[in-house]
Order: structure tokens, then C-alpha cells, then sequence
């Protein structure tokens, strides 16, 4: 049967150079959202709301993250020193709620380019508004960062299935490396140019928050304008969905999320490197997290030692995604992600025996996580759809990543207790070592081959 008039061919003998045309405009929203996870979301956005609620709370201009006097919201009264990370705490569990309602729509879908897109536009109209978050007006803003990151994983869904439609299994880790790479690339080169901004602003006659308020806003306008490349350049297709589910649209959604809950048990495989990758990444996801707390307070480092650094660690990450897509082509995505949670288990080990004040280690460090840090992700994504049933690929991804942000407080939550009980931050770096031990745990008792048969893909040649 011929597919409708208006979408792109699904047959796997599709023209070669028209799937890596469309591969290429895919990698373009890796290299479109990235802006706003770095510059909004890991930099600038929470020390800038510090001070902002800060003022509100009556803390004086130079508030930071110990000021623990209190703003209200919904009722409640939170330290404004606090304020920015229990909304992005907020945000993801909110979207770990949200996410597979909305793999749901897009299986059902047949323009989950036009999803993405619409998601991608509207989160960064959202961020966009935190250029007004100004004076002592935080308001606005704690609306827009938990709309804009939960809009922005909900993009994401639908761009994560798509990489089934666009790829063929051997093609998949391929793919998923350099659009992590281009990612990590265009979030780099903006962050350095607003880090330029913020830090030589007296140079170009800006005031510093004017500087900072700009930066927000071009993460938001970049997230937007590279989005209308990939939604021109890449085809709709009429949905794969096997099964049609009787019921209104949101009663399927929710009717999928526990029939897809169920479903695992028929994949043992698929939801054995779940467990696993909820446990590294959790780790993952910590380091990063503490890598500036670990460096100015235990290492005793000044801005801009870390800031050099988080910049080294984007750029490097570049290139260590490259180089994990090439070590998956020679020995399988499995082996490269479970010697990637070995090198994780190292990069703690080693971090917990720094000295003080010894920059060139510490950068070592830096590079180390950067190389491992971009393609451990890539292939997570890419030999995650190989174990996702046909026609699934938005529910599962959906699941994929409500397992990510369900649970990446866990690792927060560890490096902080053991802290408080050793006074120390190098016990409570080594401690993260659990997560990628078991990461690593769960990736011994998977087979990879097995567990791509039962979901019905074709088994690339190295696995």
C-alpha cells in the first residue's frame, strides 16, 4: 500500500543520501535546545534568580545560595536562596508526570516533527519571558523555568522517536553521536559568547544583570530560530501503531502509559538497561551537578578556574561523542556504554584525591568527564531504540526519560547526606561511585541480542 499523499516512504530500502539529508537536519534540534540547557538552565538562570527573589526577600543585592530568608509562593515559604532549585525540582517531577502522556500522542501522531517543534517554540517562548525577571520580580520567571524545561522534554520525546524513522539500526549509533555532538558544540559556542557578555560587560557598556537578562533571552531565540531547520527539512510519516485504542485521545494516553508498564515484562532486556541507565545516569547527572560546589569549596577554586572549566568539559564532550560513535562502530554500543560507567567509577575515585588549588588536575579531570560525559549519553539514546518495539517509539522514550528526571534526585540526595554526616565534600563525591557500580551491574546481566530480537528490530552487526 502506498502511504498517503504528503509523507515520506517508510520502506527500509529508502534512498541512502535522502536519510542522511534528513540525519543531518535532525542534528540540527540537538544543536537547538542545547543553548537553552547550558546557558538558562545549567549557568546563568539560578545565581541570577538568587538574587533577584533575593532582594524580595530582603537579603540585599548580593545574595546567594545562603541566604535563607524567605519569599511565598503558592503558600508556601522558601529560602530565596533555594527558590531556582526547588522549581527545577518541580519541573521534573512534573515532567516525569507529563512526558509519556505526551509518547502516547506522538505514536499516535503522524507530525511528530510539527510536536517537536510546537513544543520547541513554545518552551522558548517561555524562556524568552525571563528577560523581564528584573529588580526584586521573580514571579514571572518561576512560572516560565518550570513551563519552559517541561515543555522542553516534552520536544524531546517526539525528536527522540523520530531517530527510529529517519535511521536504520546500524545507522542509529551513528546518528544519535553526532546530533549529541552538534548539541554539545552549539550550547558551548553560546555559552562562551555569553560568558564573554556577562563577565567584560562594563566593555560594551552593559550593566551585569542587563547581560545576564540578554543571555537568557538569545538561549531562547537560538532554542527557537535553529528549530525551523529541522521542522522544514524533515518529512512527516503516518504512524506505525499496530494496536488502536478505543477511548478518548487522553484515555489512551494513560491507557498506553500502563499498558506500556505491563508491556515490559514481556522485555526483560529493555527494562533490565533501564534500571541500568537510571543508575549511571543518576551519577552522571550528579557530577556534573557538583562539579562547581566539589571545585570552589573543597578544591578552593575562584570563578574563573570553573567557569574555564565548564566551558573545557562542553567543548571536549564534542569530541568525546565522536569519539564513542567510533568506538561503537568498531565494538557495539553495549561494550562503549558499559566501558563508559567503568571510566565513570575512575573519574569519581580519582576526583576524591584531588589536591587544592592544583588547577592542571583538576582541568585533567575536566577533560576526562567531557569525553565520556557527551558519548555515554549518545549511546544511551541511540541502543535504547533498538530495544523499543516498532511503532512504540514515543511511549517508550517517554518512559526513557520520566525514568531519568523521576529519579535524578537521588544521587543529590546521597552526595548531600553524606556530606552533612562527614563534613566533608571528597567522601561525598566517591560516594556517587554506588550509582555507576550499579549501572554497571545491570548492564552485565542484559543481553543486548536478545533483547533487540524480542522487541522485533534487526540486529546490527556489532553490538
Amino acid at each position: 500500500m502506498q502511504p498517503p499523499t504528503g509523507f515520506a516512504d517508510l520502506g527500509p530500502l529508502r534512498d541512502q543520501a535522502e536519510r542522511q539529508r534528513e540525519q543531518r537536519a535532525w542534528n540540527w534540534y540537538d544543536w537547538a535546545n542545547s543553548a537553552y540547557y547550558t546557558t538558562v538552565l545549567t549557568v546563568l538562570f539560578a545565581p541570577y534568580m538568587i538574587t533577584v527573589a533575593g532582594r524580595a526577600a530582603g537579603c540585599g543585592d548580593d545574595a546567594d545560595d545562603t541566604c535563607d530568608k524567605t519569599v511565598t509562593l503558592l503558600g508556601l515559604h522558601l529560602a530565596a536562596g533555594s527558590l531556582p532549585f526547588y522549581l527545577t525540582s518541580f519541573a521534573t517531577i512534573l515532567s516525569a508526570v507529563i512526558l509519556p502522556i505526551v509518547g502516547a500522542f506522538a505514536d499516535a501522531s503522524a507530525h511528530k516533527k510539527r510536536q517537536m517543534a510546537a513544543f520547541a517554540w513554545a518552551g522558548s517562548f517561555f524562556a524568552g519571558l525571563l528577560f523581564f525577571m528584573q529588580g526584586d520580580q521573580w514571579q514571572l520567571a518561576a512560572v516560565c523555568i518550570v513551563l519552559s524545561s517541561v515543555l522542553g522534554g516534552c520536544s524531546l520525546v517526539s525528536y527522540y522517536a523520530i531517530l527510529c524513522d529517519i535511521s536504520t539500526e546500524e545507522e542509529r549509533d551513528r546518528v544519535s553521536s553526532r546530533g549529541w555532538a552538534f548539541g554539545y558544540l552549539g550550547g558551548g559556542l553560546l555559552l562562551l559568547i555569553n560568558l564573554a557578555m556577562v563577565l567584560g560587560h562594563d566593555a560594551i557598556g552593559l550593566d551585569k544583570e542587563l547581560s545576564v537578562r540578554l543571555s537568557l533571552l538569545s538561549a531562547a531565540l537560538w532554542w527557537a530560530g535553529f528549530t525551523i531547520i529541522p521542522f522544514r527539512r524533515l518529512h512527516d510519516r503516518p504512524p506505525a501503531e499496530a494496536v488502536r485504542r478505543s477511548g478518548g485521545l487522553v484515555e489512551r494516553s494513560f491507557g498506553q502509559l500502563f499498558a506500556t508498564m505491563k508491556e515490559l515484562r514481556r522485555y526483560p532486556m529493555t527494562l533490565t538497561f533501564l534500571l541500568a541507565y537510571v543508575f549511571y545516569n543518576d551519577g552522571i547527572q550528579t557530577v556534573i551537578y557538583a562539579a562547581s560546589t566539589y571545585g570552589s569549596k573543597q578544591l578552593e577554586f575562584g570563578d574563573s578556574v570553573l567557569i574555564a572549566t565548564i566551558l573545557l568539559i562542553q567543548f571536549v564532550a564534542f569530541g568525546g561523542a565522536l569519539f564513542f560513535g567510533r568506538l561503537a562502530a568498531r565494538h557495539g554500543a553495549y561494550r562503549a556504554i558499559l566501558w563508559g560507567t567503568f571510566a565513570w567509577m575512575a573519574i569519581v575515585v580519582v576526583a576524591m584525591f584531588l589536591p587544592a588549588r592544583n588547577v592542571v588536575l583538576f582541568l585533567v579531570v575536566g577533560i576526562a568527564i567531557g569525553v565520556v560525559l557527551g558519548g555515554t549519553q549518545a549511546l544511551s539514546r541511540s541502543f535504547f531504540s533498538l530495544l523499543i518495539p516498532r511503532g512504540r517509539e514515543g511511549e517508550y522514550f517517554a518512559l526513557y526519560n520520566a525514568f531519568e528526571r523521576g529519579t535524578s534526585w537521588f544521587g543529590v540526595l546521597l552526595f548531600g547526606l553524606v556530606f552533612q554526616l562527614s563534613g566533608s565534600y571528597r567522601p561525598a563525591i566517591v560516594s556517587l561511585v554506588v550509582f555507576f557500580v550499579l549501572g554497571a551491574f545491570f548492564l552485565l546481566r542484559l543481553d543486548p541480542e536478545r533483547g533487540i530480537r524480542e522487541a522485533g528490530n534487526t540486529v546490527p552487526a556489532t553490538i
